[in-house]
């Protein structure tokens, strides 16, 4: 059978030229209409349309042109984009098509239309840390003093940073509370469940990265990465359990942080959390041990964007460890430790070229 489709007007012709090819004296030829139909996929309804329109145009002696007699559906009551109305608008009614077509009086569907057209972008907005007066002036002071003081050619560029390792911590959840997959039709949906979303089970950890190095051909001879350090307590069970023997080790997450802890943490490299004082008598023995000269430097308040952790690397970190699953404390030790390790070094100097990028925003502001 032949399948009803639309056809254009070149098309058409091309059809009416073809059956006055297969005609005799004003009649088409036996077997025509049924060739024609196959020939070029079209209804025999329309076949003898076309056929008709041709022939009476040929009898009048008028060039054949069997255009289509369909009129296009018009919107002359189209609604145009008050642009002065949206503006009157606060954000708060514009937060969704529904809300927003009930303030101008136009449908949710034409609003999409103009999101389509371009005529309205859609926009994610996320609050920003308060910044102060006295906030801006140490941003800009902390910004200028990332430059080199010695100008080439007139130009100033940035220190390489080789010698400045960015500490920061993060929380990572042992899971989501929710997750996007790709199932077939047919599939079923995975089932989870937890006692409690809002007590899902995670680790603190701290990060310690610096800028990579690369030699003239572009090999990595150092990755940057210091270590990821799980704050973390290893614990014998107390009591026999279904799930393990007593005496057994167990990996426990540190949830509440005390100033020893902290700077016992920092001191040795373990369990690490760095809200501890660059002049405690312990952190500068530790920090000028076995030849070296390491001193702590906090970043501006209210500043997440001047740690290239948080930055982007701990963003990358996260996702790279969603990727795998975790049962248990120490699947998720191992996820995050196996993302840490995964990520690949020209990423983090790209993301130190980020933060270049924003001191260069902080100064222009």
């Amino acid at each position: 059978m032949s399948s009803k489709r639309n056809l254009s007007n070149e098309e058409r012709n091309n059809i009416g030229q073809w059956l006055l090819q297969h005609s005799r004296e004003g009649n088409l030829i036996h077997g025509a209409k049924k060739e024609a139909t196959q020939k070029f996929l079209v209804d025999v309804k329309t076949i003898w349309r076309i056929w008709k329109s041709a022939a009476a145009q040929q009898a009048l002696g008028r060039p054949i042109n069997v255009i289509s007699m369909k009129k296009g559906s018009k919107h002359a009551d189209k609604k145009v984009l008050d642009v002065e109305r949206i503006k009157t608008l606060s954000v708060l009614e514009r937060s969704s098509l529904i809300i927003m077509s009930s303030k101008i009086g136009v449908s949710k569907s034409l609003i999409h239309l103009w999101v389509k057209e371009n005529k309205l972008k859609p926009h994610i907005n996320a609050i920003k840390p308060f910044l102060t007066p006295q906030n801006m002036l140490c941003r800009l002071r902390w910004s200028l003093c990332q430059l080199n003081p010695l100008s080439e050619g007139g130009k100033f560029r940035f220190q390489t940073m080789y010698n400045i390792i960015h500490v920061d911590e993060k929380w990572f959840n042992l899971t989501k509370t929710s997750g996007r997959y790709y199932l077939l039709p047919n599939e079923i949906e995975p089932y989870r469940t937890c006692k409690s979303k809002r007590h899902i089970e995670k680790i603190m950890f701290l990060a310690a990265v610096s800028r990579p190095i690369f030699d003239s051909n572009g090999n990595c001879i150092f990755d940057g990465k210091i270590g990821i350090f799980p704050f973390i307590t290893e614990e014998p069970a107390q009591i026999n359990s279904k799930n393990r023997l007593k005496r057994t080790i167990e990996t426990k997450p540190i949830q509440a942080i005390t100033r020893a802890i902290t700077k016992d943490c920092f001191t040795n490299q373990d369990n690490v959390k760095p809200h501890t004082k660059g002049d405690d008598p312990d952190f500068i023995q530790a920090a000028t041990s076995d030849g070296f000269n390491i001193q702590l430097i906090c970043q501006p308040a209210n500043s997440p964007d001047t740690n290239v952790n948080y930055l982007g690397f701990f963003r990358a970190t996260q996702s790279l460890k969603d990727k795998k699953p975790a049962n248990g404390v120490e699947d998720l030790l191992k996820n995050v430790k196996d993302a840490f390790d995964e990520y690949p070094p020209t990423k983090i100097n790209h993301v130190f070229l980020s933060l270049q990028g924003c001191y260069i925003e902080t100064m222009k502001i």
